[in-house]
C-alpha cells in the first residue's frame, strides 16, 4: 500500500479456496479480516451505542458521506474531532463516497420508493425493464422513473453530467451538487481512516453500451478523486463497476488495482449468481497486498461466498434493518426448523413464538439471547415497544460480527471449507 500509515498483511490462505486471513492496520487500530463493517449511516448504527458495538466485537464502523453532509454538515463533524469522536467510537472508521445515495435519494420528496414495472422495489439485483404504454422498451437507471411517472408525482430526478451530479436533498428539497473533488473534501473533513473514491452507479436495467459509458465516467471520477486527496492518514478505495458484463468488470478491476492502494467492488447485479461471478472475474486482477471490500453486501450466504472468493471486508444495513422489523438471524439448526432457508432468519412477529420459552438463538451468546425469550421479544414487537427493535438489532449485529470471527478462526485452522458446508447446504 502506498500510504505508510496503513499496512495490509495476508497472514494465511485457505487450502481449498481463495479465503484469506489478514489484518489491516489503521491510525485507530487493527481490523482483522475477513470482517463485517456495521453501517452507521448518520453517525449511528441504528439503535446501538458505540459502547455496545465495542462490547459485541465490532472493529470498524462505516458512516455515509451524503447523509452527514446534509445533517449536521461536515464542518460541524470536523470541529468536533471527526466522525469517530463525534459518535463516541474510538476504533477505525470508514466513509463511503456518497455516490449511491446521490443517485438513489436524489429526489425532492421523502420516502419515494422506486419500483419496476412489476411493482417490485428497485435494487442492485433488479432484473426488469420499464416498458412505455406503446410497448417500446425503455432502459433507465434504477434511481429514475419514466418521464410519465416523474411528471405524475412531480419528482425531481438526479441529473448526471461528465463533471458530477445535480440532485435534490431528500431532507428539504434543496438543489445540491456532488462531484469527485467535493466528495473527497467532505470525507477528509469527516476524518475517517478509510474513504472511497466518488463513483457513478450503473443500473441493473442498462445494456452494455450504457453501462460502459457509466464505467468510463467512474474511471475518470476515480482519477479526480485521487488528485483531490490531500491527507496521508486516509486510505482510499477505488470502486469496480461494470454491471453484469464480464469484459467491463475485468477492465474495471484492472484499472482500479492499478491506480488505487485499496480496492472495492460495487454497482448493480441482476442476481446473486451474477454477484458471485463478478467476484470470480475481478479478484484475479487484485494484488495480494491490497485490502478488498465488497460494498453493500453482507447476508450470511454472501459472506461465505465472498470470503471463499478472496474478499476481506463487507458492509450492509441488513442486520439493523432486519432487527427493526423483528427479523432475527439464527444458526443453521434453527433455520432448518422453521426459519427462512435463504437468509438464516426467523420472523419474531409470527404467532408461533407467542409462548416460546427458548432463547432467540440457542447457539448465540449475545446478551439478548442470554437474557430474553422469543416469547418476550414477540410481545415487544406486537406491543410496538422500541426495546424489541434494539434487542434484535443488537443480536443481529453481534451474530454477523461473530460469524466473521468464526470464519477467521476456521481459515486459521484450515477448515473454512468444512465450515461453509455446515452452513450452506
Amino acid at each position: 500500500m502506498s500510504d505508510n500509515i496503513f499496512r495490509f498483511k495476508v497472514k494465511q490462505k485457505s487450502k481449498d479456496g481463495k479465503a484469506r486471513l489478514g489484518e489491516l492496520r489503521t491510525p485507530h487500530g487493527v481490523i482483522e479480516t475477513p470482517n463485517f463493517v456495521p453501517v452507521g449511516t448518520q453517525g449511528t448504527v441504528k439503535g446501538l451505542t458505540a459502547q455496545e458495538l465495542q462490547d459485541l466485537g465490532a472493529q470498524v464502523v462505516l458512516s455515509n458521506t451524503y447523509h452527514l453532509h446534509l445533517r449536521p454538515g461536515e464542518e460541524i463533524v470536523k470541529d468536533l474531532g471527526g466522525v469517530g469522536k463525534f459518535m463516541g467510537w474510538g476504533g477505525p472508521t470508514m466513509t463511503d463516497s456518497g455516490g449511491f445515495q446521490v443517485f438513489s435519494l436524489g429526489v425532492a420528496k421523502k420516502k419515494v420508493k422506486l419500483k419496476d414495472v412489476h411493482g417490485r422495489r428497485m435494487s442492485k439485483f433488479s432484473k426488469s425493464v420499464f416498458v412505455t404504454p406503446d410497448e417500446t422498451q425503455v432502459v433507465l437507471p434504477a434511481v429514475t422513473k419514466t418521464r410519465e411517472e416523474r411528471d405524475l408525482k412531480k419528482l425531481k430526478a438526479a441529473k448526471v453530467s461528465e463533471e458530477g451530479v445535480w440532485f435534490y436533498s431528500h431532507v428539504d428539497g434543496r438543489k445540491l451538487w456532488f462531484d469527485a473533488e467535493l466528495s473527497i473534501k467532505i470525507q477528509e473533513d469527516l476524518g475517517a481512516d478509510l474513504i472511497v473514491a466518488f463513483d457513478d452507479h450503473e443500473s441493473p436495467l442498462w445494456d452494455h453500451e450504457l453501462t460502459k459509458i457509466s464505467l468510463e465516467r467512474t474511471s475518470r471520477w476515480g482519477v479526480y478523486s485521487l488528485k483531490a486527496k490531500t491527507r496521508s492518514d486516509q486510505l482510499m478505495y477505488g470502486v469496480v463497476h461494470g454491471g453484469m458484463y464480464e469484459d467491463l468488470r475485468r477492465f474495471s478491476a484492472q484499472f482500479t488495482d492499478k491506480y488505487f492502494p485499496a480496492v472495492s467492488i460495487g454497482g448493480a447485479y441482476t442476481s446473486k449468481e451474477i454477484l458471485y461471478r463478478v467476484l470470480e472475474w475481478c479478484v484475479p486482477y487484485f494484488q495480494e497486498d491490497k485490502s478488498r471490500h465488497l460494498l453493500g453486501i453482507a447476508e450470511v450466504a454472501d459472506l461465505f461466498e465472498g470470503v471463499e472468493r478472496g474478499m476481506d471486508l463487507f458492509d450492509c444495513v441488513a442486520p439493523t434493518r432486519r432487527g427493526r422489523h423483528g427479523n432475527a438471524y439464527v444458526h443453521p439448526r434453527e433455520k432448518r426448523k422453521f426459519g427462512n432457508k435463504d437468509n438464516f432468519t426467523i420472523q419474531l412477529t409470527n404467532g408461533v413464538f407467542k409462548n416460546d420459552k427458548s432463547p432467540l438463538d440457542p447457539e448465540c451468546e449475545c446478551s439478548t439471547c442470554v437474557n430474553y425469550t422469543r416469547a418476550y421479544l414477540h410481545h415487544l414487537f406486537m406491543a410496538g415497544e422500541m426495546l424489541g427493535m434494539r434487542l434484535v438489532s443488537y443480536h443481529n449485529v453481534y451474530f454477523i460480527v461473530n460469524l466473521m470471527k468464526e470464519m477467521r478462526q476456521a481459515i486459521g485452522e484450515g477448515r473454512f471449507g468444512e465450515m461453509k458446508r455446515e452452513w450452506i447446504r
